[in-house]
């Protein structure tokens, strides 16, 4: 399975995945690493592993139909089988929606539907989290469509919430365990024990 990841900035959980391929904990390959963010470290982290680096943004690309035939067009040409977005800021333009259709993958620092939508992405998750007074939290593996967070539920996690927890410490400790489920989640979709999108998945 040839994956491309999505990431605009630091890019750990694209880190967490191409480590995972490394080792052979995941039967998959990193074909491609895409950003909007021509600094993000994802774009590092995959030059430092060999792996085709793309930065693809408005700048190179002013008009949207322009830059989701680029994206779309990328990932043919590595022959990508899945898209799993990793701290990814943009959503996807249609073409490439509909080329991937059930085949784009997102993690996700919450239990969706709670904290989720529009705006909820990154520390503002997990401020709200702690607005609320929730004792639990977690991280959820869902399929993307054309909304934000909307798309079917893969997998799950829960996380507590413990007292005295800041934004930061409550931000670590959900990401390691988005690491873990996300690297998981893609294992399980590799090995055909979660069948996604139309025939022709490899």
């Amino acid at each position: 399975m040839n994956i491309a990841l999505f990431a605009s900035h630091g890019g750990s959980n694209a880190q967490a995945i191409i480590d995972a391929c490394a080792a052979g904990r995941l039967d998959a390959a990193v074909a491609a690493v895409i950003s909007n963010n021509s600094q993000s470290g994802a774009l590092e982290r995959a030059r430092n592993a060999g792996i085709p680096a793309y930065h693809l943004s408005s700048k190179a690309y002013p008009e949207e139909d322009r830059l989701d035939e680029a994206i779309r067009d990328t990932l043919l040409g590595h022959r990508v089988d899945l898209i799993a977005l990793a701290g990814y800021m943009k959503k996807l333009g249609p073409r490439t929606l509909r080329t991937y259709a059930g085949r784009v993958v997102n993690v996700h620092p919450s239990l969706l539907p709670k904290f989720g939508g529009r705006g909820m992405y990154g520390m503002r998750v997990h401020e709200a989290v702690l607005a609320a007074g929730e004792r639990e939290t977690g991280i959820t593996v869902h399929l993307v469509d054309a909304e934000y967070d909307e798309g079917p539920i893969l997998a799950q996690c829960a996380v507590p919430v413990m007292a005295g927890d800041t934004v930061e410490t409550l931000a670590e400790r959900v990401l390691r365990k988005e690491h873990e489920l996300y690297v998981e989640t893609l294992r399980r979709i590799a090995a055909g024990e979660i069948r996604l999108g139309p025939p022709g998945l490899r």
